[in-house]
């Protein structure tokens, strides 16, 4: 048998592996009404921002280690999050920090720190991210991830996967044993098979509030005042990190489940180097969260980074410039966590609420949710 003929054998059968995983359980939730795809209306011009006098500004004494996370950047407002729920994202964010922090601490890389803080976030249900994704149109759940490291600019990414249990881990596979940068759909699936990567059937990403907001924004893309890709309240949760340690060497990475009721196939800016994930350790680590599209369109994580590099802006002059600036002059709302070298942090973010915090050699952890 030639080797082509292996090769492809090969590939058959990792394919028949996948689609036993996704057998173990419905590949679409439950109560899908089989809608068929209609036309998806513009979103509107002007995103809901706030002034730049009150912008977040930047966490400035300096750090021999530090790890920053996000969940999501959104409308949601104190008013209409119960102490419950306020309480349960502050103890998730906590327990990422606390895990990355532990790391960092005894002397581990900034790319293993970002990885264990973003892997809880992924298993928990309350993030737009591994278990708690987002459904699609056609009610599925498409997962993306990015991972980079600053030291050397290696990167890595996966997009529109479906049975990852947690997506960080393998783009980060994919950075560390592979020649690629970003491996999509099927083919990344058959990579984190041959990688022993953890796959789950598409059931276990079900989620009755993430259900519930793909039915709101159907029944709302079927009135002519649309708002297309689900109320944007509904958006936080796409998760988030940044890390210094004791090396000197930044890492970024970022995980999501998308967009409420996105296209089929939709990628957005959380696995694309450079546009939701940077690292260099010349200038900062970045990772984003918002409304995707605007972030695509002007490379915001790399654009904040090169400001700090080639303009020599600090940290928080350059991420607000973008996140404040940028992004608000074109309508485009969201956030980052960004952190330079010395363990800087800035967080700005132009919505009423970022899930952010962050905790260093010298402090914290520190969570915050809304505009203090």
């Amino acid at each position: 048998m030639s080797y082509r003929m292996t090769a492809r054998t090969t590939g058959a059968l990792r394919r028949l592996a996948i689609v036993a995983i996704a057998l173990g359980a419905a590949a679409v939730a439950p109560g899908d009404t089989g809608v068929a795809l209609g036309p998806v209306a513009a979103r509107p011009a002007v995103a809901q921002t706030v002034g730049a006098t009150e912008q977040a500004a930047a966490q400035e004494v300096g750090a021999e280690w530090a790890i920053a996370v996000h969940g999501g950047a959104g409308t949601a407002r104190r008013e209409s999050m119960t102490p419950e729920l306020e309480s349960r994202y502050a103890a998730a964010l906590t327990a990422a920090l606390e895990a990355g922090g532990e790391i960092l601490a005894s002397g581990g890389s900034s790319l293993d720190a970002v990885e264990a803080a973003l892997r809880l976030l992924e298993d928990s249900p309350l993030f737009n991210a591994g278990k708690g994704a987002v459904f699609t149109h056609d009610g599925r759940n498409e997962l993306d991830a990015s991972i980079m490291d600053g030291a050397s600019l290696a990167a890595g990414a996966v997009a529109a996967v479906h049975h990852v249990k947690n997506p960080i881990s393998l783009a980060r596979r994919v950075m560390e044993a592979s020649p690629h940068v970003m491996m999509a759909g099927v083919g990344a699936e058959e990579f984190a098979l041959e990688q022993g990567i953890e796959l789950v059937p598409a059931t276990y990403f079900f989620t009755e509030s993430r259900w519930q907001s793909l039915q709101r924004a159907r029944e709302a893309e079927r009135r002519a005042d649309a708002e297309p890709v689900g109320a944007l309240g509904e958006r936080l949760g796409t998760v988030g990190a940044v890390a210094l340690d004791r090396h000197g060497n930044l890492a970024a990475g970022t995980t999501t489940g998308g967009m409420t009721n996105k296209r089929f196939g939709r990628i957005g800016d959380s696995p694309i180097i450079g546009v939701g994930t940077y690292a260099d350790n010349r200038a900062c680590a970045v990772s984003g969260t918002g409304h995707g599209e605007f972030f695509m369109r002007n490379a915001v994580a790399h654009d904040i980074c090169a400001r700090v590099l080639y303009l020599e802006e600090s940290i928080g002059e350059a991420a607000d410039a973008v996140v404040m600036g940028v992004l608000v002059e074109q309508g485009g709302d969201g956030g980052v966590i960004a952190m330079d070298p010395e363990g800087v942090i800035a967080m700005p973010f132009n919505t009423p609420s970022m899930l952010r915090g962050y905790v260093t050699s010298e402090e914290g952890p520190v969570v915050e949710i809304f505009r203090e």
